[in-house]
């Protein structure tokens, strides 16, 4: 944490250094041409969790494509893009880059929690407007009890989801005895694991352990070999794909036959090639988005991104398509290029979109539904709302 405080510290007197240079802290537009907002993209193009950034930058990809084929729109889009590699400490110094010597006029990403809180107080000080597709971790939006004013997601909150699998193993799934094997390396799985236990625990069900692993580990055996032997028809897992996949694949060829109940971290094409399709039976994650049911609009979200990139979108891909026509959007009815008329579009916006239909709270995070997503041979088979405070 100190490490980390220094160079938000140290960013800072860059961004003053350069503010007569680059217009950064000046709450107005950034550099370039009048007609053309210039959108920083902050993602995790290579390094550990590429598959999140990769796919996010795909869905805001398309956005700024989309909106430049609209004749109706006021302004032009262009894209200025970075790759944080997977670290926080890029994330940042991406982000001040972005903010100063680039000029843009607003970013979208990172993909994970940490990295997003790595850049916002460099992009608030900076008054560069950011909007987050994923960063779910718990009062991300937030400096010491203070929204910070430019920072902006799409995303509902780990406690949100956390509470809501709560519910939904309780409910729907009648569970009884719950067993948690948590990534202990961030505040994504550990703020959903606090909010599941608490959840699951209030309707009447029982915590009957609590283990951790850490970011890139790849055996999982003496964990599983102790979950085994108790009693538990549950197994919750927070955590991301990487871990995850190993984990269930591991779980299963122990004998592990109970539900694997997770988050949206589950939500990546990479889970089916770690975890293998067979494994991924009576698996379930909350999310913000799903294929099952599609409407009209997401339908043709979905054509558009596979004739794009080739592939099937993520929840990733949409979140982070939303968050980049939300900045758009502001643009577009703001009618001129000032980050705080934009700001001020955003703060009274109705936005619709493919992962729902959301206002803006007064912590800057949208009110939308969650989802369970039940996988069968790996395949998303069924989504159903759940209120997380059943």
């Amino acid at each position: 944490m100190g490490s980390f405080k220094k160079l938000v510290a140290m960013t800072a007197v860059s961004c003053m250094a350069l503010t007569t240079l680059a217009g950064c802290g000046d709450g107005g537009s950034g550099g370039g041409d009048e007609n053309t907002i210039r959108i920083g993209m902050n993602f995790e193009l290579t390094g550990n969790v590429a598959n999140y950034g990769t796919t996010e930058y795909n869905g805001a990809k398309l956005a700024i494509k989309q909106a430049n084929e609209n004749s109706e729109h006021k302004f032009k889009y262009e894209i200025v893009e970075g790759d944080n590699k997977s670290a926080a400490e890029e994330a940042t110094a991406l982000a001040t880059k972005l903010a100063t010597s680039d000029g843009v006029d607003g970013m979208v990403g990172p993909a994970t929690s940490g990295n997003s809180l790595a850049t916002y107080q460099v992009a608030n000080d900076s008054k560069v407007l950011v909007v987050s597709p994923s960063a779910t971790a718990n009062g991300a939006t937030m400096n010491n009890g203070k929204v910070y004013d430019y920072v902006y997601r799409v995303c509902f909150e780990d406690n949100t989801q956390g509470a809501a699998m709560g519910v939904f193993a309780y409910d729907n799934l009648g569970k009884r005895k719950a067993a948690m094997l948590s990534d202990s390396s961030n505040d994504y799985a550990k703020g959903m694991a606090k909010s599941f236990k608490k959840k699951f625990k209030e309707k009447g069900g029982e915590i009957v352990t609590e283990l951790n692993y850490a970011e890139k580990d790849t055996d999982f055996n003496v964990q599983l070999t102790k979950i085994k032997d108790m009693d538990f028809d549950v197994l919750y897992i927070p955590g991301y794909y990487n871990e995850v996949g190993l984990i269930i694949k591991q779980a299963r060829s122990l004998g592990i036959d109970v539900p694997i109940i997770g988050g949206d971290g589950f939500d990546s094409s990479d889970l089916v090639k770690l975890a293998g399709a067979e494994n991924l039976n009576d698996v379930y994650f909350t999310t913000a988005y799903t294929t099952v049911n599609a409407s009209d609009e997401l339908t043709a979200f979905i054509e558009a991104y596979k004739e794009e990139y080739g592939e099937e979108p993520s929840m990733f891909s949409a979140l982070a398509y939303d968050a980049t026509n939300v900045m758009i959007e502001a643009y577009e009815k703001a009618g001129k290029k000032d980050m705080d008329a934009a700001k001020e579009a955003l703060d009274s916006m109705k936005f619709n979109g493919v992962t729902g239909s959301f206002t803006f709270d007064k912590t800057h995070t949208p009110t939308k539904d969650v989802l369970v997503v039940k996988l069968v041979d790996g395949v998303q088979s069924d989504a159903v709302k759940v209120d997380p405070n059943k």
